[in-house]
């Protein structure tokens, strides 16, 4: 099976969940970083993986553009979708709903919540001004769930 994990990444959480889902999937799984390829050749892969981040409550807009544009081809394929945001529970779920067309939802072979991170180190000023007023937090707080990429894999596996 020939997996491309597809994200879109601001301050590199979407990437780390993308690294630690390519390892449990094993050598078959490219990874592709919307911030820096935009021409995937989605003929190449069986699986398609798509993940992104919520930033002022939407999706990278990376990811938004790209399942637009192939939204065609993704419905054609097994695919996994994925979401890295602070929410939990229903709010969670509501982001990723809000994040991600209804027909690649419903088509979808594994769906995702992994968790988030504040990291302030890779933040500029004004989004850590905006997440202390908002989210309340003072500091870099990491809320990833590995728990949940393994069991993502494991579907995605199935």
């Amino acid at each position: 099976m020939n997996t491309a994990i597809i994200y879109g990444t601001k301050h590199g959480s979407t990437h780390k969940c993308a690294n630690t889902l390519a390892n449990e999937l094993g050598s078959n799984t490219k990874l592709y970083n919307l911030e820096t390829e935009t021409d995937v050749n989605l003929s190449e892969y069986d699986t398609i993986i798509i993940g992104g981040s919520i930033h002022a409550g939407a999706i990278n807009k990376n990811v938004k553009k790209f399942i637009n544009k192939n939204i065609d081809i993704l419905t054609q394929k097994k695919v996994g979708l994925y979401l890295c945001c602070m929410y939990e529970g229903d709010k969670a779920l509501e982001q990723f709903q809000n994040s991600f067309p209804e027909d690649l939802r419903n088509k979808a072979n594994a769906h995702g919540l992994f968790g988030g991170e504040f990291d302030f180190e890779k933040m500029n000023f004004l989004e850590k001004a905006i997440v202390k007023k908002v989210a309340n937090v003072e500091k870099s707080v990491s809320n990833l769930n590995y728990a949940n990429i393994k069991a993502f894999a494991k579907t995605i596996l199935s």
